[in-house]
């Protein structure tokens, strides 16, 4: 028997994807247990060319609060970053177009100072040789948990939180 709802509530609509919705981090005070203002969390790009790995990614971090924003090659991403401004990027190494993620990171960094996390089965020292002029901020070996990836942007975040 299904429930009928108040004139005031509605049903939610679970079919539709959680994409381009703003998400609102709360943080709360511990010795109280008061909910304080919204606090919004950055933008963060994700560049991974696998649709299932980068949805979970998109998924996890709106969940935790951040702004995400998507890209598959290193020209997306370049693209992207430009329109969006993130605060960095979460990079796979092997990217659809003829330019990895290691260019794309390069660029980024070089371009628009936007470090990046790498998140990627590759990591071997021609790759890790390479990443270098991006000034990584960390290297997650996938396969990865989201928790620690959240994890790693939070402590990434601290380290580029400017100095007051």
């Amino acid at each position: 028997m299904k429930e009928k709802l108040g004139p005031s509530v509605s049903p939610i609509d679970r079919s539709a994807p959680p994409l381009n919705r703003l998400y609102v981090a709360y943080s709360r005070d511990d010795a109280s247990d008061v909910q304080r203002q919204p606090q919004e969390r950055p933008t963060i790009l994700v560049v991974e060319d696998d649709f299932l790995i980068a949805m979970e990614v998109e998924m996890a971090l709106a969940q935790a609060g951040f702004t995400v924003v998507t890209a598959t090659s290193a020209e997306e991403a370049l693209s992207m970053s430009a329109l969006h401004h993130p605060a960095l990027a979460v990079m796979d190494i092997r990217l659809h177009g003829p330019r990895d993620g290691v260019d794309a990171a390069i660029d980024l960094y070089r371009e628009h100072g936007i470090r990046s996390i790498f998140a990627s089965a590759h990591g071997d020292q021609e790759i890790t040789r390479r990443v270098q002029p991006a000034s990584p901020l960390a290297w997650l070996q996938k396969p990865y948990t989201t928790t620690s990836l959240i994890e790693a942007i939070d402590k990434a975040l601290r380290e580029l939180k400017p100095i007051q």
